[in-house]
C-alpha cells in the first residue's frame, strides 16, 4: 500500500443517485446501490472496498434518488476517513447547489455541480465510479495504465459475449487498446481484434487527470445540446476528438485462488439479483467474500451469533449450502442453497429454499418459499406457499421472466388469506 503513489493522489468519485428500476418494488424505498446484497453488505460497499483497498483515501458519492438508506449506510460503516490522515468522505447529496430548480441532470452534472468540493481536495487524478456493480478491481492499475498511455481518459472495459452486449455501450478498439469508436446500446456490436464473438462493454469506470476532466465538465455544462451524461456526450466526444483508452477488467481484476474468472456483475434486474446472491452459497462461488487479503468493507451491525434450535424429526433447525448472517434464529426450520440476512427468524416448520432473505424478515410455521426474494422487514404468514403455483404467484407477487418471486410488506398485506 505505501508505493501506491498514484491512488495516495487521486479521488475516487461514486456516482450512486439511481433509483434501478428494473429492481422493481426493491428501490422503491432505496437507491440501487443501497440495495442489500451477499449476506451483509450492500451493492455500493464493492466500488467503495476497491477504492479502500486500491490505497484511494479520498472518496465522495453522489446520492439523489431516496437516498436516506444510503447516507445512513454510509455514516454508521463510512465514518472511518481521519483528515489528520490526508483522508476524506464526501456524501454529496443534490441539494441545488447550483440553482435552485437543478437537482442532479445526469453523471456528468452530478460531477460538475460539486467542483469546487474536488478543487478543495488538490488532487491530480480522479476517478469515476457507478456504485451499483459487484466486483473486486484494483484501480491503481488502471490508473498506471493511464499514466503510461497519456490518455485523456481511461475507461474500464468487460468482455463480454457479443450479441449479449446490446444493453452496454461498447467499444470498438485498435491494437493499440485506443477507443475508435464507442457505440451506446447498438444492436450489431462490433467485435474486438481477434475475438468475433467478443464485444467490449463499457463498465462504466472512467479516470481522468483532474484538471482536464473540470475544464471538459465547464464546456459541457455550456452545451444546451448536452444531456450532461458520461456516456452520451463527454465519452463520445472523447473518442472523436481525443484519446480515450480501454482498460480491461481483466487486467486489474482481484481473484483469490479459487476464482478462476473475472466477475463482474450488474445485479440490476430481480433474476440477476437473486442469481448473483445465491451463486454465494455454491461450494466455490465465483466471489470470493472470504478473501481477506481484498476485504468488502461495510457497516458491521453488533449482533449475536445466528441460532439454530429444535432437533426432531420434521422439526429440525438446519441450513444446508446456505450463508446465514448474525442475529438469524433458524427455530425448528429447514434452510437449504438460501441466503439470510442479519435477524431473520424462520418459525418451526417453515421451508426456505433457493431464497434471497432479507435483514428482520419473519418467516412464521409451515411457510414453504421457494426461488424467493423477500424484501427486509417481511412478515411471512403461517403456511403461506411460494414457488409451487407459477398463476398464484403471478397474481399475488412479482413474478420475474426466470419465475423468481420478489415479496414485500406491501404485496404480503394485500393477501386475502
Amino acid at each position: 500500500m505505501s508505493n501506491r503513489r498514484l491512488a495516495r493522489n487521486a479521488m475516487a468519485f461514486v456516482l450512486a443517485g439511481g433509483r434501478g428500476s428494473r429492481l422493481k418494488e426493491l428501490t422503491d424505498r432505496r437507491a440501487k446501490p443501497a440495495v442489500y446484497f451477499g449476506g451483509k453488505s450492500r451493492i455500493i460497499d464493492f466500488a467503495l472496498s476497491n477504492a479502500l483497498n486500491s490505497g484511494i483515501r479520498r472518496i465522495s458519492v453522489a446520492t439523489q434518488y431516496k437516498a436516506h438508506s444510503l447516507i445512513r449506510h454510509l455514516q454508521n460503516g463510512w465514518n472511518f476517513f481521519r483528515p489528520e490522515r490526508n483522508e476524506s468522505f464526501d456524501i454529496l447529496p443534490a441539494s441545488q447547489r447550483v440553482s435552485e430548480d437543478k437537482w442532479y441532470l445526469g453523471t456528468a452534472d452530478a460531477v460538475t455541480q460539486n467542483i469546487d468540493i474536488i478543487e478543495a481536495h488538490n488532487i491530480e487524478y480522479i476517478i469515476i465510479l457507478a456504485g451499483d456493480h459487484v466486483y473486486k478491481q484494483d484501480y491503481e492499475i488502471m490508473l498506471m495504465q493511464h499514466v503510461d498511455s497519456g490518455a485523456d481518459v481511461t475507461v474500464g472495459c468487460i468482455e463480454v459475449p457479443r450479441m449479449e452486449a446490446t444493453g452496454f455501450g461498447v467499444m470498438k478498439i485498435d491494437e493499440s487498446q485506443r477507443i475508435i469508436d464507442f457505440i451506446e446500446k447498438p444492436e450489431d456490436p462490433p467485435a474486438m481484434p481477434g475475438k468475433p464473438d467478443v464485444a467490449l462493454a463499457s463498465m462504466g469506470i472512467y479516470v481522468f487527470k483532474t484538471s482536464f476532466l473540470i475544464d471538459i465538465l465547464r464546456k459541457d455544462q455550456d452545451d444546451p445540446n448536452s444531456s450532461h451524461d458520461f456516456g452520451k456526450d463527454l465519452i463520445p466526444d472523447l473518442v472523436k476528438n481525443g484519446k480515450a483508452i480501454a482498460h480491461k477488467f481483466s487486467d486489474s481484476c482481484v481473484r483469490s485462488s479459487t476464482e478462476f474468472e473475472p466477475y463482474w456483475r450488474d445485479v440490476g434486474t430481480i433474476d440477476a439479483f437473486w442469481e448473483a446472491n445465491i451463486d454465494l452459497t455454491d461450494f466455490t462461488p465465483a466471489l470470493d467474500l472470504y478473501d481477506r487479503t481484498w476485504p468488502i468493507w461495510t457497516y458491521a451491525e453488533i449482533v449475536p451469533p445466528a441460532k439454530f434450535v429444535h432437533d426432531e424429526d420434521g422439526r429440525r433447525g438446519a441450513a444446508t449450502s446456505s450463508m446465514v448472517a448474525g442475529a438469524c434464529i433458524i427455530s425448528g426450520a429447514r434452510i437449504d442453497k438460501s441466503l439470510l440476512f442479519t435477524g431473520v427468524h424462520a418459525h418451526s416448520y417453515a421451508d426456505v429454499e433457493h431464497c434471497v432473505v432479507m435483514p428482520y424478515v419473519q418467516v412464521h410455521r409451515g411457510a414453504r418459499l421457494k426461488r424467493c426474494v423477500i424484501d427486509k422487514d417481511v412478515i411471512i404468514p403461517a403456511n403461506l406457499v411460494v414457488g409451487e403455483d407459477p398463476v398464484l404467484d403471478a397474481k399475488r407477487f412479482r413474478r420475474s421472466e426466470n419465475g423468481i418471486c420478489l415479496i414485500t410488506q406491501d404485496m404480503i398485506d394485500r393477501l386475502d388469506l
